[in-house]
């Protein structure tokens, strides 16, 4: 059974040509079969269950050599079937490499722009947010989302009146520790939004007990941030390889069986792992096609991370 690196060996010659060629829905590594969609609750909207993070990994300089391997797996994300883009002001430059990259690919109408605020006081929420446009090179964003909790109910109150203006679309609330989940908890119970955003993999369950249950009760969508707790949990199998009955689930690499074990949970709307590869893009976006595992194979694969 292949591992991700064995999957992404054979794939690099495909990728290579995807990253030199203009963004086309028949390029030869699009994925074979579509994207899991799912619903946005309060909108009925799908999307694609494979987003991609931006943190830290888009946070690079503008020239052309650093924007090179974007520029790839902005492609393999599109072309995949890919559409949200999740980002955020304090991811240093992401947000304007975002939007360059979108722009230099002619793809900025297929991409599910989010952001984030994280300031405190209604002018600099709003200063923030028309920063976030101009970086974004947009005039409107499909999801903004309070950025841990900061100033929680003065930024909700902003981005309400941001989307009766038209300028935001769906609005939501993010952490990214498991200890956030009950203050995240807190919040969603007094305060009405269309999304949340959270920590939650084979190694940080606790969402599971709570909060994901609670999301799927009262029509919130999620999204998952730290598939991998940064890397972590790949560490964890490295070199070793891929079981058998990862196939039973469609999964031909340690990273999509990540990504299906998270998908598995119904109340799962998206999850958006980051990566600098196109590569890796490519392989990602695969955790999103074909089978999930079922309760059985959850418990094997939480077994093979243990």
């Amino acid at each position: 059974m292949p591992s991700r690196r064995h999957f992404i060996q054979g794939s690099a010659s495909l990728l290579t040509l995807a990253a030199a060629a203009p963004l086309l829905p028949s390029l030869a590594f699009a994925a074979p079969a579509p994207l899991i969609q799912r619903t946005i609750p309060s909108s009925g909207q799908q999307i694609p269950v494979i987003g991609l993070g931006t943190s830290q990994t888009f946070n690079v300089s503008l020239d052309d050599d650093s924007l090179k391997p974007l520029d790839g797996v902005m492609r393999a994300f599109i072309n995949g079937g890919g559409t949200l883009i999740d980002t955020a002001p304090s991811y240093g430059a992401s947000e304007e490499v975002t939007g360059e990259l979108l722009k230099r690919t002619g793809t900025q109408g297929k991409a599910f722009l989010a952001t984030k605020i994280s300031a405190t006081g209604r002018e600099r929420g709003l200063a923030q947010f028309e920063a976030s446009l101009n970086a974004l090179q947009t005039d409107k964003l499909d999801l903004v989302q309070v950025h841990n909790l900061q100033d929680t109910r003065t930024q909700l109150a902003l981005l309400r009146e941001l989307r009766e203006q038209g300028k935001v679309r769906y609005i939501g609330i993010t952490h990214y520790i498991e200890s956030a989940h009950d203050d995240l908890l807190e919040v969603l119970a007094e305060e009405k939004v269309d999304f949340v955003q959270l920590n939650y993999s084979v190694g940080e369950r606790n969402a599971e007990k709570r909060l994901l249950p609670y999301c799927a009760d009262n029509g919130i969508a999620t999204l998952i941030n730290r598939p991998f707790q940064r890397a972590q949990l790949l560490n964890r199998v490295k070199g070793k390889p891929l079981p058998e009955w990862a196939m039973e689930a469609d999964a031909t690499s340690w990273a999509q069986l990540l990504l299906k074990f998270i998908l598995a949970n119904e109340a799962v709307t998206a999850v958006i792992p980051a990566t600098s590869n196109p590569r890796y893009m490519a392989d990602n976006i695969k955790g999103g096609i074909g089978r999930l595992p079922d309760a059985a194979l959850r418990e094997r694969i939480v077994q093979a991370f243990s």
